[in-house]
């Protein structure tokens, strides 16, 4: 037998049922991804297999490094076929690591191929993939139609143009809804001045304004704001060390705001008194439109500083954090709460250790009107995968309600992760069918099978209203 075959991870008879039957056929609402726009407009096509599924995969690289690959194999000057080459020959050397599900399942669902990655293998692996990537099925469109995708979310900055999601809203031969996603992060650097300053002259540009004051930025940001409502989106994202709800009046986010907008960095005092400030206000922006926020907290990123010299942010080198995080979210929420503009909300953390923080801090919020108003969302990064996953799906059941999640999503840039959404539901079936088995839920293939149905899809249809006027 193969190793990826139609019954991979499903240990029971109830669990295959649930997963053949009710899992599987469901289409794929992408809530959240990092895919490039543009690429989507323009129907991007790959020269080779290392480039869709090498570049930028940050999992990968940091495997490479560990098991003791030169960097030029990796996010160096070396030919395709010698990265390709070089990651095939640590593929053996993964087994019980999330990367070696993933890259067989990626082999298997996208590349037909079952054979096991290996040097042994790699050639001839290397070879069939680009056979492949050359055929018509085998653009971005088309394997996002291939997958069954019906939404996908993009992640965007307020100073983005959205040119693209205007291009690919106007193409009625793609059926694919592609919304942004607004994502303001840029506008709490006030530790960063030059940062901000480079970002600020990118928001002047597209609003044609002057941003000398909070009260510009504000306006600015309002701006924005409705421009990508105007375009579709419906979700925010906040990228966070942690929730910041220090107490902050107006005068003193102004005057900080001053300091940094003229090259003055702030203090960790007044960072973190600023951005409780702008977080507050950025939440009311999207409750008033009746977007959802997420937020993404917990990563201690660019650990390393000289790799971050040599290869700049986000190249592999960050990790989980351990910062406090339950009585600032609660003053957070309760703030937003008080004054009637609690958006709905995922939260997203990447240490497990706030897993039950989490599932309980959720369960302080809800409204009585929307299910599952507040979410504690999938296990992302580091956690995404079979263990994180399963923590999270244990501490919701137990501590909230499973039957609200909305489910899964790929937080990814490459077009070959929608394999994610596969693995998490053959994932979400095994614990169901385990627990069917041992007479732990009713052995009710329907009653179960609605639950499957419902965290796979029909929960984040009707949460995120993507098609309530469609």
């Amino acid at each position: 037998m193969n190793f990826i075959h139609d019954d991979f991870l499903l240990e029971t008879e109830q669990a295959r049922r649930l997963y053949h039957e009710h899992a599987a056929p469901q289409p794929i609402i992408d809530y959240h991804c990092h895919l490039p726009p543009h690429e989507i407009a323009e129907d991007k096509r790959w020269p080779d297999i290392t480039s869709i599924w090498l570049g930028g995969d940050h999992y990968k690289w940091r495997a490479m490094r560990a098991c003791g690959i030169e960097e030029r194999f990796i996010t160096g000057n070396a030919t395709p076929w010698e990265k390709f080459e070089k990651f095939a020959s640590i593929a053996p050397k993964l087994l019980r690591n999330p990367l070696y599900h993933w890259s067989q399942l990626e082999l298997a669902r996208y590349f037909e191929i079952d054979d096991l990655l290996s040097p042994a293998t790699a050639r001839n692996i290397y070879d069939r993939c680009n056979e492949k990537l050359a055929q018509p099925e085998f653009s971005a469109r088309a394997l996002m139609k291939r997958f069954n995708v019906e939404v996908v979310c993009t992640t965007d900055d307020p100073a983005d143009a959205l040119e693209y999601h205007r291009a690919i809203a106007a193409d009625s031969n793609f059926p694919i809804q592609v919304r942004p996603t607004w994502r303001p992060d840029k506008a709490l650097a006030v530790e960063q001045p030059g940062v901000l300053a480079d970002w600020l002259t990118s928001l002047e540009d597209v609003t044609v304004s002057r941003i000398s004051t909070l009260d510009d930025l504000l306006n600015a940001l309002q701006t924005r704001h409705n421009f990508f409502a105007e375009n579709g989106c419906r979700l925010s994202d906040r990228g966070v060390n942690t929730v910041w709800a220090e107490d902050c009046t107006r005068a003193e986010a102004a005057a900080i705001f001053i300091k940094a907008r003229y090259g003055q960095a702030a203090n960790p005092a007044e960072a973190a008194r600023y951005k409780s400030f702008m977080l507050h206000e950025l939440a009311v922006m999207d409750a008033a439109k009746g977007w959802t926020m997420q937020i993404h907290y917990g990563a201690q990123r660019n650990n390393n500083t000289r790799m971050m010299l040599r290869l700049g942010p986000d190249s592999g080198f960050d990790s989980i954090g351990d910062l406090p995080i339950a009585a600032s979210l609660a003053k957070h929420f309760d703030r937003l709460d008080t004054a009637g503009s609690l958006p709905k909300t995922i939260l997203y953390n990447l240490n497990p250790r706030d897993n039950a923080v989490i599932a309980t801090m959720t369960g302080n919020f809800q409204d009585g009107i929307t299910a599952g108003k507040l979410q504690f969302g999938t296990g992302w990064w580091f956690m995404d995968q079979w263990d994180g996953m399963t923590r999270q799906i244990e501490t919701l059941s137990q501590i909230g309600i499973l039957s609200q999640f909305v489910g899964m999503l790929t937080d990814s840039r490459s077009f070959l992760s929608y394999t994610r959404h596969e693995y998490f539901r053959r994932l979400l079936c095994n614990i169901l069918g385990r627990d069917m088995q041992r007479g732990l839920i009713p052995d009710d293939e329907e009653l179960v099978g609605k639950l499957v149905r419902d965290i796979c899809y029909n929960n984040a249809r009707r949460y995120f209203g993507f098609f309530d006027n469609v």
